[in-house]
Formats: C-alpha cells, structure tokens, sequence
C-alpha cells in the first residue's frame, strides 16, 4: 500500500473490540501502523500488508469487513493475453481491490471492491498502463446494455479495420509486385531493372511502405511502443518492433548502404508491409468471429418488446416499456411478445415459452396463472397484471447472469495466465538470441539472415490466440445454454460439471411432479366411484393436508358436488371420520389408513372383491404398496367402499434424463424423505443405483457429504433440486442444479438454474459442460502447438538439417490465422445439440 488504506469493519460494540481489531491488524506481516475508530467503523492501515490478509486477520478476531458493489468497467485497447493478464496486476494492486479478473474476449474487467473504492481511481489505474476504460453501467433501464455497447463498438472495430485493410492492401500490393514479381519471373525482373532501376524501385517501396506504416498501421506503434517503454511489451510490441526493424534496414539500404557490410544490403519493405496487412485481415476476421460469440445475448434482448399497450384511466395507451410500472394492467394480442412479468387476470391462450425455458411446446396460460415478458402469445388473447419489470423481470435475471458467466474465469485459464504473462518478454529475448546467434555463426549475408529471422520470431509469437482459447468458447457454450433452458450462475461451474461422476436428486417436485394427485380409486362391489369420490371429497373438503387437497381437486375435475360435511373428526395417524350428503342421503364415512379400519371394526377380508373383479382388495392394495404408494381406504357406513391411492407423480422426463445419465456413465442418486419402502420402490421403477431415504431438509447436506466420500479425486457430486427448500444441499454440492419454473432464477445457491423442470436440462447442462471443456483444451492444443511448433521454424532452428526458414510475412498470415482458428471453434459450440425430452 503506497497510501494508507481505509478499512471498512463490521460487529465491533465498544472500545475492546476496536482495541481487538487494531492489535489483529498490528500483527500482520507488512503493516506499519493501524489504528481502528470505533464511532466510525474503520480501521485505517499503512505498509505494505496484502489486502487479502488484512481481511482475514479481521474476520479471525471476529468481526467482518463489508464486500462493496463489484465494479464493471468496459476496457479498450487490449490486443493479447499479455494485455489482460498486465491489467489484472495493474487492478489489483489498487487500493481497496480484493480481487481483479479482466476478460479479453467480452473486453471487460470486474473488480470485487471495498465500500468506498472510487471507480475513477481504478480508471485511471487503466489509463497509466496504457489502456482505456469506461463504467458499465448497472441501471436496470439499461440491462443488457453492456453486450448491446460491445457489439456496437466490435461492429465499428470491425469498420476500422475493414477500412484499414483496404488501404494498406492497395498500399503493398504494388511494393509486392515491385519486390516479389521479380523473384518469381525473372523476365519481369530484368524489364523492371531496365524500366525504372532498382533505385527508383526501392525508393517507390519505401514511400508505399512507409504509408502503410504511418497511416493503417500507425495503431501498433501507438500502443506497441509505449508498452515497450514500460516494460511491459504486448503483442503490439512485437509487431511494431518487427516492421521497424524491417522497414529501417530497408531504408538504410536504399539511402546509406555504405553504413552496412558488404553483400547485405536488400530491402524487406514488403515484409513490413505484407506483415501489417496480413495482421489487419486477421484482426478484422477476428473482430467478426468474436462479435458472433455474444449472439445468445442479443437473441435474448431482441425478445423485448419496446413498447406495451397499457390500461391507464379506462384508456389502452401505448408506452415505452421503461414507462411501464409494476401494477400496470397490459393487454397482449395474438402473436404479440409479452413486455413484462405478469399475471393473467382475463382471457386464455397457449405462449410459446421456448426461449426462455427451452420446452417446444406451447404452454396454456389462464387466470391466475404467470406469464414472462418475452414470451411469445399464440392464438387468444390476454389481459395482465404486470409482476415485475426493467432488472426484476425474469429475462432481466437471464440475461444478466448470462453476462456473469461469460465474463467469468475458469480455474483452466489460470495455466495460460501464467504464461502470458512472461510470455512476450520472452519472446522479445529469443528474438534476441536469435539475431545474435545468426549474426555471429550464421553463412553469408550474416546480418540479412540474422534481421529475418528475427523479425519472423517477433511475428509468429504472438500469444493472441492463448488469449482467445477460453473466454471465447465460455461465452459460446454459455450462451448456448441460455438458449436452451440452461443457465450457469457461475462460469466455473462449466469446468466443474465436465468431471461429473454421480448426480444425487431430491425427490419431490424434482424427479416427481411435487403435487400429490389422486392417482388410484378402485370401488368394491356395491358402490359407485363418482358417489365414493364426492363423499371422500366433502369429508377431505375441511382438511389442509396436501392429500386431502389432492382428492379435492380430483372430485372438483369430474365437476362432482362437494357438499359442507358434519361431525367432521381428524384422527391423529389415523385419519378422518364424518357424515357428508350423498346421493340425497346422511351417510358416515371414514378415510385413512387400515388401521383405521381395523380400529372401527370395518370388513377388511382378503375376500373382499373390488367392482373390477380382477384382484382381491389385498392383491390391489400389494400392487399400490409395490408401486411406492401408500394405500388408504374408504368406509361407508360401516362398509368397506374403496382403496384409493395420493402420491406425487413421476414427471414425464424423469425416465429418459435418468437412462441418457446412465449411458454417459454416471452414477444417480435419490435422497429422499419419504419411508425407505416408498423410496426403494420409486428408486427401483426409474433404475436409481443409490437411494438415502428418511433424510430430513437438515439431513441432506449430510448425506451429500457421505456420497462425496466415496468419489476419487477430481471426480464431482452434483445435486439437483427445486432451488427453495435445498438451498443448503445446492451449496454443499460440487455443482448445485436448481429446477426452475422461471420464478426460480434468481436462486443464489445454485451453480446452475434449469429455467424448466424438465430433467433433461441435467444431461444437457452436464453435456454442454464436457463439449465446453473439450473445446477449450482444443483450443489451448492450437495455440500451445503452434508456438511451440512455428516459433522455431522462425528461429531457424531446422536451417541447418533441412534448409528450412520462415518468411515475415508466411509467420504474420500464420499468426492472424491462429487467433481466427481459435475463435472459429469456439464457435462450432452455436451447434451443440441440445436433447430433447
């Protein structure tokens, strides 16, 4: 710390907590001094202690420091990892910052700031290192507007250099014709020599050269040489460093060639010029590739309508969608986008929700149900309540963690950190080495051998393409997640889902549709199915419980009357007893379980026939017990009248997601709190290895632990549940899934959110992870093994054994094509397949 830092803490109540946190401060390595203000909650610290420390010698002695806002900034001016990785060290050095990471591929950095650290401060930080930066801003009338700004300035980026490109290819075209044509006709050369003299030739080269240097390719130079000056040279180093030693031997050679040694005056204009050219086409390819990375997102902000028709005062007026307000009530027309959150308050009509859910079919929506601004409205139309509008609505949510995610690191990426960051130095120095080792063993001329080579080394080193490998294929597969239901909170959690070894799943409202149903009603002989139903109903009418409220409902779809019953009784871990109206007649009915009935004495024979006639009241009730439900029986006046079965159905996707997880090698688990017999039937019908039953919500982070146990090293546990009630299990978990209905997304727990409750969002989460992941190392293998193979080459390493060298110019069309390959696949991810249900 070159200034005295002020430190924010958190619990201190009088004078010894001050006096505790100061001695904590005191003793950490680096401080010089601390003294901590009680009234104002601060501690102010000198030296040159780690911030990091500073906060854990706090926390330690009890107390807390408070995270500030995180600090979005825009940055401009990067060109390679080199860039990133400096501005990483440059942000975090700065007072206040507990954590910096700055991604090439969005162009972005994000702080993690104490309260109080001025984003000025930070900017100007950019701005001494030689780069630019703006504030992103965070208004919620402006979501999104980050990646529309990016686009927006890689569109104009991508206009520079197109204009650019165009002039310096007229520029050198000439000074190639000039130079090349005659080494490749010799009768073109002999006409030149007789037409113009090599003089007038070298001279036209040097002024086109030169044009091409001061005009399209002035950008190197102006951020290049600084950075070099600095000591910390980038790719813009390399290429300025690399033409001016070209274009000033060059022009040496025309003007003063008595300065060099004999036999080595040429010119290597055309290098100089081809070598800016060639850079110009890849950074142009390559500002196109990347503006297509973020497609996901303006998919996404393209579902916004920009206006709403509103019913303010008994008028339909038609408003900017910033105007709409939270209580507004919208009408939406058929094929109308919805604007915001709302709730349907009049009319019925199928939205077609697969942009934000990923489900293809149409969903019905109705009073009282929920729709989501951007979804499409099909054929009726809707009046509705707006719920949520600008950053609290549902697309808001998507989009900004979207935008999270791709602007996240992964651990993978901290390898290629540490490359680039000594990486261009290095280069540098084995250009270096090379110039000096051809200058001095190298055949005649030495010096023309030696200054090609170089330059060929300074060219085809460039680190770009290890810049570009992970944060382009992050932002692809993320945004292909998006598209299909699938969103990652947390970058990260890419590379943790790509090591999946068992994926544990609560029960209810997860694999199971988390609303009992009456499933099963079979009547004895005697009795009519809608009079036993309508009677249980009427009993269950005065009862809250989730299975009573299941036989409700189904009398209540048959459209049966439910009549007011009398004596109504609730017989703890039993059931319930009371006399209902049934078909114009009193009549007393109990409901529950068979000790209930055994209690009242009621006929319960395995010779008791059902209405069917195929099974024995026994036989049915084994087969319900099989199927993990729990049979439950009706009495009527004494008499046996039916056994019925409440349980919470299996969602239609569970079978499939569980069988596509088998065939990917994965082990699946059930942690359930039902009975260990339920549980194992359920378990048995899906094809589930593991099964913890009788688990209570407190008992699942437990369990989750026990099944980490058994894993192998490196191998991960994810957990997937409904988002609410597992919380603690989400977080406890290698990578937390949350089953989402969109009203979900905002769930912190979870490394991942699956906008529906379809299971297959698991295997496509876990699927999308490893083709990620797959990607990256691709990615990586291309830009490592270039390096590693043309670096060499231009060295001339191979001369010797082979007669093999690198032109300056082959090395600067090879560079922009590694960075456009790179960016490239990460692109094919647009075409992950994504299964459906």
């Amino acid at each position: 710390m070159n200034k005295p830092l002020s430190l924010p803490v958190e619990g201190m109540t009088c004078a010894s907590c001050s006096g505790r946190v100061e001695r904590a401060l005191s003793k950490v390595n680096g401080v010089e001094s601390a003294s901590v203000n009680l009234a104002t909650e601060t501690a102010t610290v000198t030296g040159k202690a780690k911030l990091d420390e500073l906060i854990d010698a706090v926390q330690k002695a009890g107390y807390a420091v408070p995270a500030g806002q995180p600090i979005e900034l825009a940055i401009e001016g990067m060109t390679c990892a080199s860039c990133s990785s400096r501005l990483e060290r440059v942000l975090g050095k700065q007072a206040g910052v507990t954590a910096a990471t700055v991604n090439l591929s969005t162009e972005q950095a994000h702080i993690d700031a104490l309260p109080g650290t001025a984003a000025d401060d930070l900017i100007n930080a950019v701005r001494k290192a030689g780069f630019d930066a703006k504030p992103i801003s965070q208004q919620a009338q402006n979501i999104g507007q980050s990646s529309l700004d990016t686009r927006k300035k890689r569109d104009q980026e991508a206009s520079r250099y197109q204009r650019d490109l165009v002039i310096a290819a007229l520029l050198t075209l000439p000074v190639f014709v000039l130079e090349m044509g005659g080494h490749l006709v010799p009768a073109f050369h002999h006409w030149l020599f007789e037409a113009i003299g090599q003089q007038t030739s070298w001279v036209i080269q040097f002024v086109l050269t030169t044009l091409v240097l001061v005009g399209p390719g002035l950008r190197f130079y102006q951020r290049g040489i600084p950075a070099l000056l600095h000591a910390a040279p980038d790719m813009n180093s390399l290429v300025a460093v690399g033409t001016l030693a070209a274009w000033g031997f060059s022009t040496t050679a025309t003007f003063m060639p008595a300065v060099l040694p004999e036999g080595t005056v040429h010119v290597y204009f055309e290098a100089a010029a081809v070598i800016v050219t060639l850079i110009l086409l890849g950074r142009l390819l390559e500002a196109r590739a990347k503006g297509q990375t973020s497609e996901a997102i303006q998919h996404l902000l393209k579902l916004r309508p920009q206006t709403a028709r509103v019913i303010r005062n008994g008028q339909t007026v038609e408003l900017a969608l910033a105007d709409v307000a939270t209580g507004d009530t919208l009408e939406i027309r058929p094929g109308e986008r919805i604007p915001v959150d709302g709730e349907v308050t009049d009319g019925q009509s199928y939205v077609d929700e697969s942009m934000i859910s990923g489900e293809p079919d149409p969903v019905d929506h109705r009073s009282g149900s929920n729709v989501i601004g951007g979804t499409l409205n099909q054929t009726g139309a809707l009046t509705i309540k707006a719920t949520a509008v600008g950053e609290h609505s549902v697309l808001a949510q998507i989009i900004q963690l979207v935008e999270q995610a791709q602007g996240a690191k992964l651990p993978i990426q901290t390898l290629v950190d540490r490359v680039t960051l000594w990486f261009v130095p290095a280069v540098m120095a084995l250009a270096t080495l090379t110039f000096l080792t051809w200058l001095i063993f190298g055949p005649e001329p030495a010096l023309t051998f030696a200054l090609v080579n170089a330059v060929a080394v300074l060219i085809v080193a460039c680190p770009c393409a290890m810049g570009l490998a992970t944060p382009t294929s992050i932002m692809v597969g993320t945004g292909r997640g998006a598209e299909s239901g699938v969103l990652f909170r947390k970058g990260d959690a890419l590379q943790r889902l790509e090591n999946t070894a068992v994926v544990a799943f609560d029960k209810t409202g997860t694999l199971t549709e988390g609303k009992p149903a009456l499933t099963d009603l079979i009547v004895t002989e005697g009795f009519d199915e809608n009079a036993v139903l309508a009677a249980i109903a009427a009993l269950e009418s005065q009862s809250e419980h989730p299975i009573a409220r299941a036989i409700v409902s189904a009398a209540e779809q048959q459209q049966l009357p439910i009549t007011r019953p009398t004596n109504f009784q609730s017989l703890t871990g039993l059931g319930v007893s009371g006399t209902v109206q049934s078909e114009g007649e009193s009549v007393d009915v109990l409901l529950g379980a068979d000790r209930l009935m055994r209690q009242q004495a009621v006929d319960m024979s395995a010779e008791q026939t059902l209405s069917s006639g195929s099974l024995t009241l026994q036989q049915h009730a084994e087969q319900l017990a099989q199927q993990g439900k729990t049979p439950l029986y009706a009495a009527v006046n004494g008499k046996l009248a039916a056994v019925l079965a409440v349980s919470d159905p299996i969602k239609p996707s569970t079978p499939a997601a569980i069988k596509a997880l088998h065939d990917m090698g994965l082990t699946v688990a059930m942690i359930s709190g039902d009975n260990q017999h339920t549980a194992n039937a359920i378990a048995g019908q899906l094809g589930i290895d593991h099964v913890v039953a009788e688990v209570m919500p407190a008992g699942k982070v437990d369990a989750i632990q026990q099944l980490k146990q058994s894993l192998e090293k490196d191998q991960q546990l994810v957990f997937v549940g409904d988002g609410i009630n597992d919380a603690p299990a989400l977080a406890s978990a290698d990578a937390g899934m949350a089953i989402g209905t969109g009203t979900d997304v905002a769930i912190e727990a979870a490394d991942v959110v699956l906008m529906s409750g379809n299971l297959q969002g698991v295997v496509n989460a876990i699927a999308l992870s490893q083709a990620t992941m797959g990607n990256i190392r691709q990615n990586l293998f291309w830009a490592f093994a270039y390096n590693t193979a043309l670096v060499p080459l231009a060295a001339g390493v191979f001369y010797p054994a082979f007669g093999l060298l690198l032109s300056p110019a082959i090395a600067a069309g090879a560079m922009a094509l590694s960075s456009v390959f790179v960016v490239g696949n990460a692109l094919r991810l647009r075409h992950f397949t994504v299964q459906a249900s």
